[in-house]
């Protein structure tokens, strides 16, 4: 199993401990280094400043937000980083949800989710293979573009620029099980929002027989600390956010797979806590028992007996969100 630094996004402004926290994680051995977006800092950015200040570790977005760019200008920033890093660029994708796409984007959610990230993603294969000019009669990303709205005079066209590599592995963030099953069909790998290793069962029926070399890269927040508790507080904080804030209390991908999960009840007293504007509430609503299942959390050898649970499932990639050298440092030294 190998194991990846997730940096996120920004919050109010640029965290100044990011760079220094990728570096050290290249000296340490980690694979992979991984940054995000929301409404607010760009993943693409932050990302070619890192690769600009190291030289081996690989580069991920986790995720870019389909939303944000049309999918050929999605390939373009993979295909430039891709050769300015020599080689080290994976893309990440998520759709996200209508709350964001809506309300940040200013885009109508897809009314077929599933067809419009099928589309998204052939759209960039193309542009990666360059095998000839892009063109698909698509419902949500034709090209050439062909709506009542337009000229018709768009023409196909294929990148300028070579790919430096056409097979650039493409992963998705997935929620759904519909969702998760064609992410196997369709992508490289997955990026799971949360994961819990004594729970397979919650996605076996969507995995289904993975392909070798499928990379399964969920992300998991540890900690290095004595007190259990104390280290579970920034996982329920951001428990809190995502299954309160992140959707509307109709359609919440991210409390819908907390019910899956087994913690049904208290994903709907989140919600309503946080809908009221009870945040503190809110984050003391999410049961330790669902923060820890889903983390690394506490001494030394607690973290070392749960990450063998880890490694019996089907990760391959672990993504590591963590504030501290000293935690990065003992799970590189607990994964050999």
């Amino acid at each position: 199993m190998r194991l990846g630094l997730a940096l996120g996004y920004w919050g109010r402004g640029p965290d100044a401990a990011h760079l220094e926290l990728a570096r050290e994680a290249e000296r340490l051995g980690y694979d992979s280094v991984w940054t995000a977006e929301a409404w607010g800092s760009d993943a693409f950015t932050p990302l070619t400043w890192i690769a600009a200040h190291t030289s081996r570790i690989r580069l991920g977005t986790a995720v870019a937000q389909m939303a944000a760019r049309t999918p050929t200008a999605t390939a373009m920033h993979a295909l430039t980083l891709d050769h300015l890093s020599g080689g080290r660029m994976s893309l990440g994708l998520g759709l996200s949800g209508p709350q964001v796409v809506e309300g940040w984007y200013g885009r109508p959610f897809p009314s077929s989710p599933l067809t419009a990230t099928r589309e998204y993603v052939d759209v960039i294969r193309q542009v990666l293979r360059r095998g000839g000019p892009v063109e698909l009669d698509g419902r949500f990303h034709p090209h050439p573009y062909r709506g009542p709205d337009g000229t018709g005079l768009g023409k196909p066209l294929k990148p300028i620029t070579h790919p430096l590599r056409a097979d650039l592995p493409l992963l998705l963030g997935a929620e759904g099980p519909k969702n998760i099953a064609q992410t196997t069909r369709i992508a490289d790998g997955w990026l799971p929002l949360y994961w819990s290793p004594t729970r397979l069962d919650v996605y076996e029926a969507s995995l289904g027989d993975l392909r070798e070399g499928f990379v399964v890269a969920p992300m998991v927040r540890a900690q290095l600390c004595d007190d259990v508790s104390d280290g579970l507080l920034p996982v329920k904080a951001m428990l809190g956010f995502y299954i309160g804030g992140m959707g509307h209390a109709a359609r919440n991908f991210h409390a819908d797979l907390m019910s899956r999960m087994g913690y049904e009840a208290a994903a709907h007293r989140i919600q309503h806590l946080f809908a009221k504007g009870h945040r503190e509430e809110a984050i003391r609503a999410v049961p330790d028992a669902f923060a820890d299942e889903i983390s690394l959390v506490g001494p030394r050898q607690r973290i070392a007996e749960r990450l063998e649970l880890w490694r019996k499932g089907p990760v391959t990639d672990l993504l590591v969100t963590s504030p501290d050298h000293k935690t990065l440092r003992a799970l590189a030294e607990l994964n050999g």
